[in-house]
């Protein structure tokens, strides 16, 4: 009975133990990807909820931190581990069924359909933008 109960410890050591190296194979992984992503003028979600724009970022000293600008020229220094992940730009505003059912329904009724939202820069332009903005200073 108990070399029943010492292979089943057994059993279940390894199994932790493949099903650790698994999940840290995965997480590093998921690092380097996010790494090779976070570049000058890149979108991203902080820890904290909040959205904004890399400026600066260096993939080797993780302990310096990465400029952030979260508002036109509001940049911010937040630790590399602050950053959760990068925001994928999605063409959703497009093919949102609700969305393009409100537009047509102003269409019938006559109502012009006013887009409020300032226009979102890509990160071509951030990055031009910033650099005139550092050789203005």
């Amino acid at each position: 009975m108990e070399i029943l109960l010492f292979g089943l410890l057994a059993v279940l050591v390894v199994f932790m133990f493949v099903n650790g190296r698994k999940r840290q194979k995965q997480m590093k992984a998921e690092q380097e990807e996010k790494a090779t992503k976070t570049v000058p003028g890149v979108k991203v979600l902080l820890q904290g909820g909040i959205y904004g724009t890399i400026v600066a970022y260096d993939h080797d000293d993780l302990d310096s931190p990465a400029l952030v600008e979260i508002a036109p020229g509001t940049v911010i220094e937040v630790h590399s581990q602050a950053i959760l992940r990068i925001v994928e730009p999605k063409d959703a505003i497009e093919t949102d069924p609700a969305l393009l059912a409100a537009e047509d329904a102003a269409i019938v009724n006559d109502v012009p359909v006013v887009d409020d939202a300032p226009a979102l820069e890509t990160p071509e332009e951030t990055r031009r933008r910033l650099e005139r903005d550092a050789d203005d200073k």
